[in-house]
């Protein structure tokens, strides 16, 4: 099935930029169900520049909200309350590749009872979780494969955004029992052709059949 979704151990830390290096890699179709932040521009604009997409290269938001905090925080100061059942997946051939980008990390609350994980499980979608190399990532990446696993989430790899640590490398995917698929070092410049090269050079495509 080549649908994914891509989300992180932490906001920040590198989701936007490997989903525009797989919407470039892939020829897929970008997809930001709930985004915060729209005031200071879309993630699914910047996905656009980055990877050097149509404007029909991608889908909507379900839910779109100005200020840059959590997505439970800003649906509840424009008076609206974000549901699941109102975010629909998307109706494409499963021969075209999907990638959906999650809001911040995995237990990112969306409302009064639901998280970013719950939308996940409403989704379907296997979850491929991003994450840095520096100091901090074992842990991080451990808590959230907890928290993917303990929902029944299928995770199907890891990719390490930031400078080369071949030590962290080895002990997210010792302890953490899952593959690493990708390493996105870091870019003087972003574009186009740097992603896609990034992902001929440093991805396992062997999980990426276009």
């Amino acid at each position: 099935m080549k649908r994914l979704l891509v989300t992180g151990t932490d906001t920040g830390v590198g989701k936007t930029i490997v989903s525009a290096l797989l919407c470039a890699a892939l020829d897929g179709i970008y997809w930001k169900p709930v985004q915060t932040g729209s005031r200071e521009g879309t993630d699914r604009e910047t996905v656009r520049r980055l990877a050097a997409r149509a404007a029909g290269d991608e889908i909507p938001e379900a839910y779109c909200f100005p200020e840059p905090v959590s997505p439970h925080l800003s649906a509840d100061w424009n008076g609206v309350r974000i549901r699941l059942d109102a975010i629909q997946k998307p109706l494409l051939p499963q021969t075209k590749w999907l990638i959906v980008e999650g809001a911040g990390g995995v237990l990112v609350p969306l409302n009064d009872s639901d998280f970013m994980v719950d939308l996940m499980k409403h989704l379907g979608f296997p979850v491929l979780l991003v994450a840095r190399t520096a100091l901090g990532t074992i842990n991080h990446t451990l808590l959230s494969l907890e928290a993917l696993r303990q929902r029944g989430i299928p995770v199907t790899g890891i990719v390490l955004n930031g400078e080369e640590n071949p030590d962290n490398r080895e002990a997210v995917e010792r302890y953490g029992r899952v593959p690493i698929l990708g390493w996105v070092p870091p870019l003087p410049e972003i574009s186009r052709q740097a992603l896609r090269r990034v992902f001929e050079e440093h991805f396992d495509k062997t999980y990426f059949p276009i």
